[in-house]
């Protein structure tokens, strides 16, 4: 499994969401490397479970954000949270009801999923909000 490394080309320009999503890059990585190394099931869960976690908190960040500064497309990015944070959801519980691993499939959509959501809906925020604190 690659890592996932932090570069420019991840910022949004807004430092308190660029923490963040440092941080979700880097429990990204835990998890790959949990089940690249073939760490007890607890474990990954667990892993994922913080993951998840962190992701919802990070959404609420955002969107405190951008109600604070009327961001014009706050539903629609709100929408998107709700969608990644079920769709997490529902792959842990996946995974605690059959007790399988997560496959490299399954991480290479986590993958896409992070860097997807911040390579698209939360650029056009960043910029707004750049300009808008």
């Amino acid at each position: 499994m690659k890592d996932l490394i932090w570069d420019k080309t991840l910022s949004v320009d807004v430092p308190e969401i660029d923490a963040d999503h440092r941080r979700l890059l880097e429990l990204f990585n835990r998890l790959g490397h949990a089940v690249e190394d073939g760490e007890p099931q607890a474990r990954i869960e667990a892993t994922l479970d913080e993951l998840i976690s962190c992701t919802d908190w990070h959404f609420q960040h955002e969107e405190r954000l951008m109600e604070q500064h009327c961001y014009p497309d706050l539903p629609a990015h709100r929408a998107e949270h709700a969608e990644l944070i079920e769709s997490g959801r529902a792959l842990l519980q996946g995974l605690r009801q059959s007790g399988a691993s997560l496959s490299s499939q399954q991480i290479e959509s986590l993958e896409h999923w992070l860097t997807g959501h911040i390579y698209g809906t939360d650029m056009a925020m960043g910029r707004y909000l750049a300009e808008a604190m």
